[in-house]
């Protein structure tokens, strides 16, 4: 099994907290991003995403406050 993730900020209107959050790696070398699956057909084309990849959308405030506390 991997090592735990850290978590490093989520979304803070969050109510049940099972929302987009923004993690990281014990080895601080890569993050693991939590967020809504983006399914619309038009902006799933603009991505061109690879077999294994996919994409979310994640709230600004979740990065904002990430970064806000890296400061």
């Amino acid at each position: 099994m991997d090592k735990p993730l850290r978590k490093l900020s989520g979304d803070p209107s969050c109510k049940n907290g099972t929302c987009p959050t923004l993690w990281g790696t014990e080895d601080n070398k890569n993050y693991v991003v939590q967020g809504y699956v983006v399914t619309d057909r038009d902006r799933l084309t603009q991505l061109d995403l690879p077999e294994g990849e996919t994409a979310v959308v994640v709230p600004a405030a979740v990065l904002e406050e990430y970064f806000r506390a890296r400061r």
